[in-house]
């Protein structure tokens, strides 16, 4: 499994960026896909999933009102639409995929993650 995330950046806050993954290398089609991130000297938080199949989301706390997942399914792509973004949500984004459908998405694989940094 390949999962390359694109996007990331220097923002200012209150701005926005568009996180991009590209997933291939597996044939398996009932799956979520989604994002967490890790800042330095903090633990992993989940972000947003999104299932394969019914297009079934799921956002923690930290993503309601200000993320945005999104798929295209034909290319395995996954987005992350993300708005007003704070100094706090300075991290690396991973993209990350889980077979089947349980609880999350970010055990099975992920991929190389993209910088985000929001200056005050």
């Amino acid at each position: 499994v390949q999962l390359q995330a694109s996007g990331g950046g220097l923002v200012q806050a209150g701005g926005s960026l568009r996180l991009s993954c590209a997933a291939s290398g597996f044939t398996f089609d009932d799956y979520n896909i989604g994002w967490f991130r890790q800042a330095p000297g903090k633990v992993q938080e989940g972000l947003s999933c999104i299932h394969s199949i019914d297009g079934d989301t799921f956002y923690s706390d930290i993503a309601k009102g200000r993320f945005t997942i999104s798929t295209d399914n034909a290319k395995r792509m996954v987005y992350l639409q993300m708005n007003n973004l704070q100094p706090e949500d300075t991290a690396v984004y991973y993209c990350s995929v889980d077979k089947g459908r349980g609880y999350g998405c970010w055990d099975d694989y992920w991929g190389q993650g993209t910088q985000v940094t929001v200056s005050s």
